[in-house]
């Protein structure tokens, strides 16, 4: 067998947690999976995952295995890649991750057309408001809002953003409007939820220093897309990118307040881990997006012109 499929096998077994997924993606049957991390166990001589009724797990060997296997793919991967250039180099299986309201309204629709300018390309999404481990879970790229502080990863800027606090001018009207962070005790502020999210607090900046304010409502969720339909509709104040809310803004809809404390430099980045070549498939993804992107009018929902 070959010793390439092998580990392409386990790794895409261990990052599904299932034979069946992993088959699936394959286009084998489970039982061709199973047959393939069986010969790689008896070539290495070591059980690399437990098998079970209740599912798959690996082994304190398979752990440290399947990093090296993940690293192995990435760099066969980009020096495929890196061997040639133009239309040709764009093929294989290209994995993205992105904010789920983000990646439904601005990656997703445009999808296909890429898909159309390189056919010998897969193209898989994964949209979530949890932030993923791209080397663990074998992901080529994600699409981040916020600064990157890992310096395993390269971040590239797509698109300047910034993080404001905004409502309905209808909300401020019965309300009042908050003249410091501070004064967004007596509002009610509608908070993301995930993981801790906005638990920790609401970021601003105060001569040039970051500082939370801690904030409660009586609407919390973990769907960012759900949090900015509340604002839209008036029941609180949002913490929200300005890549969301520039249509309603430019329309009157919206209003941000406390923008002298806002946190700058928000940014739209896409980000990969760091590799000695930059597969073509990537390179190419994120330049078409940043082409999307900075169209003029594209997020006040009136792009200058397709991509």
């Amino acid at each position: 067998m070959d010793r390439y499929m092998a580990i392409r096998s386990f790794a895409l077994v261990a990052e599904k947690g299932s034979f069946a997924a992993a088959a699936l993606i394959e286009g084998v049957t489970p039982v061709v999976m199973g047959r393939r991390l069986s010969a790689l166990e008896r070539r290495l001589g070591v059980q690399l995952m437990h098998r079970s009724t209740r599912g798959l797990s690996l082994t304190d060997l398979g752990e440290q295995f399947l990093e090296n296997c993940q690293q192995l793919i990435r760099d066969f991967d980009a020096a495929e890649g890196s061997i040639s250039a133009g239309r040709r180099a764009v093929r294989g299986h290209l994995v993205v991750s992105a904010p789920a309201a983000f990646g439904r309204r601005h990656v997703a629709p445009y999808a296909a057309a890429f898909r159309d300018r390189y056919p010998d390309l897969r193209l898989s999404f994964n949209f979530t408001d949890s932030v993923v481990d791209l080397v663990r879970e074998s992901y080529d790229l994600a699409i981040r809002i916020g600064e990157v502080r890992d310096p395993n990863y390269v971040a590239v800027r797509l698109f300047p953003n910034r993080r404001v606090v905004c409502g309905t001018p209808g909300y401020f009207e019965r309300h009042g409007m908050p003249q410091v962070p501070e004064d967004l005790a007596h509002h009610n502020c509608l908070a993301f939820n995930l993981q801790g999210g906005q638990q920790r607090g609401w970021i601003f900046i105060r001569e040039g220093r970051p500082f939370a304010v801690r904030v409660d409502g009586d609407l919390a969720c973990n769907d960012g897309e759900l949090l900015y339909g509340w604002a839209r509709q008036g029941l609180g104040v949002g913490w929200r990118s300005t890549w969301e809310i520039q249509a309603e803004l430019k329309r009157g809809e919206l209003v941000t307040v406390l923008d002298e404390f806002a946190l700058p430099h928000y940014d739209i980045q896409a980000v990969y881990p760091q590799q000695r070549y930059l597969p073509a498939k990537v390179r190419y993804f994120i330049d078409y997006l940043r082409e999307i992107y900075q169209q003029e009018g594209y997020w006040e929902g009136t792009p200058s012109a397709q991509a």
